[in-house]
């Protein structure tokens, strides 16, 4: 009979944890950072400049980018335009509270994600895991036919959608403006954004049609439309589609 106390534990390869840039000018925030990042079994590399940060960015070939604002000697929007131009590495922008045309300024030039200052360490931690497996995702399935999240399936093929398995009717615009959603769950995705992709170019500033169109995706999909779960509303950006966070 085999020893099993005795036996031998199978070669595992070591998780390679992922290598988080820090952009950020301040001293004390990047030791903050430092910690919950390294606590969390994250890589740390730091930039305290713009211009070293893109550099960095480009030659230590990062997982998720933290990116301040308000740097001292480059905008943080041109960071986020100039490695743009090269890579698609997801950028969360660090933001103070409050400024929201520089959210919307951010998101529109490429940054995935912000975090209002004041944050929480949890907090900033669950949009990395958010922004890395959407770059997951796109990596590994670019052309996938079927969208899921949560209990949301999307059959893009059939141009079908379910709820909890429970087919879901919904009109051209309403499709439209969901896979738009689904396609960059986990992400912000501004008001103008939405409604180029969905309305056109001519639309970018009819904002409403959003907010109509958005109360009766929340009607046919939230278990409680009020308090939604799925479709969420950024104030002043934009909205984003949540992603369940199983990772604590």
């Amino acid at each position: 009979m085999e020893n099993r106390a005795t036996k031998e534990p199978a070669n595992r390869t070591p998780a390679i944890p992922a290598v988080v840039l820090v952009i950020e000018d301040e001293a004390g925030i990047r030791r903050f950072l430092r910690a919950g990042l390294e606590g969390g079994g994250y890589r740390c590399i730091e930039a305290s400049a713009g211009v070293e940060g893109a550099t960095q960015a480009a030659t230590r070939s990062p997982d998720v980018i933290l990116l301040d604002l308000g740097l001292p000697d480059l905008d943080g929007l041109e960071v986020v335009r100039q490695i743009r131009e090269w890579s698609g590495i997801p950028i969360i922008v660090l933001t103070a509270r409050g400024q929201e045309r520089d959210k919307i300024d951010a998101l529109d030039a490429g940054a995935d994600d912000y975090v209002t200052k004041p944050f929480s360490m949890p907090e900033l931690l669950a949009r990395m895991r958010v922004a890395l497996r959407h770059r997951t995702r796109a990596e590994t399935d670019p052309e996938a036919s079927v969208l899921e999240i949560g209990s949301l399936r999307i059959d893009l093929a059939r141009r079908l959608v379910s709820s909890g398995g429970v087919a879901v009717q919904l009109t051209r615009i309403e499709y439209r403006l969901l896979t738009t959603l689904a396609r960059h769950a986990g992400r912000v995705l501004t008001h103008e954004f939405l409604l180029r992709e969905v309305w056109g170019p001519a639309y970018t500033a009819q904002s409403h049609y959003l907010r109509v169109y958005m109360a009766q995706l929340r009607q046919k999909l939230e278990r409680d439309p009020g308090r939604p779960r799925l479709l969420m509303t950024e104030t002043g950006v934009g909205y984003r589609m949540s992603e369940v966070d199983r990772s604590g």
